[in-house]
């Protein structure tokens, strides 16, 4: 549709038609006269795609991700498999164990997280709107000060944090003990991590939208909003696990321990809400995120 402006005649002669014509010939001719094609002021970038190759090593990478948690003896057990489970008391040996890996390994994941954080906001462009600094610099001051792990019978097989509590990560004691392994666990406090540098102010609100626009367009899927919070908040639990490992070597496969970052979401009761994506399309959407993951996921480098 054209815009009519009111009193504008809507006819045009004969001679004013050929004038328009040639007019646009001219402006959208798509070569200079080098023969190279004309960037323009107003070009648009081409739009990014996921190859046919793309989507077969993303729907390996899922399946290596779900059958090393299968068979891994440090696996982290189901997001639905723990709802189904019994409350468990706080000296359980399982609670106890998982409540000092938490404790032990915050501090690294503080400083995970931080780089991360650094690292897609320079992806994003994040780093280039005015406010960055201060978004930045209030973000990184609120990660910096949390400082402790409570376990909570009630809170079950969640994690969760409170902005009027924000020196402290909740889990409930079914997740503490569903996360045997240090990946695993890394994963889950920078997701929560996160969370808490985000603070009331919404400091990396521009971050998280940028992450739903591009998840968005590469996927099927909708991801706006607390939505896209919720899965920025995965996207730098699973770097903060690579740099982990980066500097943490040791025998196991390279994939073993990358599954370990994302595969408590390899459920067979699969459903989502308006805040999250269901846990297999988070796996997905991760994936299609990070080209880096799912390649050593398949190829073991």
């Amino acid at each position: 549709m054209y815009k009519q402006i009111p009193g504008q005649k809507q006819l045009l002669t004969k001679a004013q038609f050929v004038a328009l014509l040639l007019w646009l010939v001219i402006v959208t001719a798509p070569t200079s006269v080098s023969g190279q094609k004309r960037s323009g002021s107003h070009a648009r970038p081409a739009r990014e795609s996921l190859s046919a190759e793309d989507r077969e090593v993303i729907d390996r990478a899922i399946g290596v991700v779900c059958s090393e948690r299968s068979l891994d003896p440090k696996g982290s057990a189901p997001i639905d498999d723990m709802q189904k489970r019994p409350s468990l008391p706080l000296h359980d040996p399982a609670v106890v164990s998982g409540a000092e890996r938490a404790q032990r390994l915050l501090p690294v994941a503080r400083d995970l997280v931080a780089n991360a954080l650094r690292q897609l906001s320079a992806s994003y462009k994040f780093n280039r709107i005015h406010s960055y600094e201060s978004r930045m610099n209030s973000a990184l001051t609120r990660l910096q000060a949390v400082k402790r792990i409570r376990p909570d019978i009630d809170a079950r097989d969640n994690a969760s944090v409170f902005m009027k509590n924000p020196r402290t990560i909740t889990f409930g004691t079914i997740f503490l003990a569903g996360l045997p392994s240090d990946e695993g666990m890394i994963s889950v406090l920078a997701h929560e991590l996160v969370h808490i540098a985000d603070g009331d102010a919404d400091s990396l609100r521009p971050l998280f939208h940028a992450v739903g626009l591009r998840a968005s367009s590469l996927t099927s899927f909708r991801v706006r909003d607390q939505r896209a919070e919720e899965l920025t908040c995965d996207l730098v639990g699973e770097l903060a696990v690579q740099s982990f490992i980066t500097q943490s070597p040791n025998y196991e496969p390279l994939p073993r321990r990358l599954a370990r970052s994302i595969e408590h979401n390899c459920v067979d009761e699969d459903d989502s809400d308006e805040e999250h994506l269901s846990p297999r399309n988070t796996i997905r959407a991760v994936l299609v995120l990070d080209g880096t993951l799912r390649r050593q996921l398949v190829y073991g480098k």
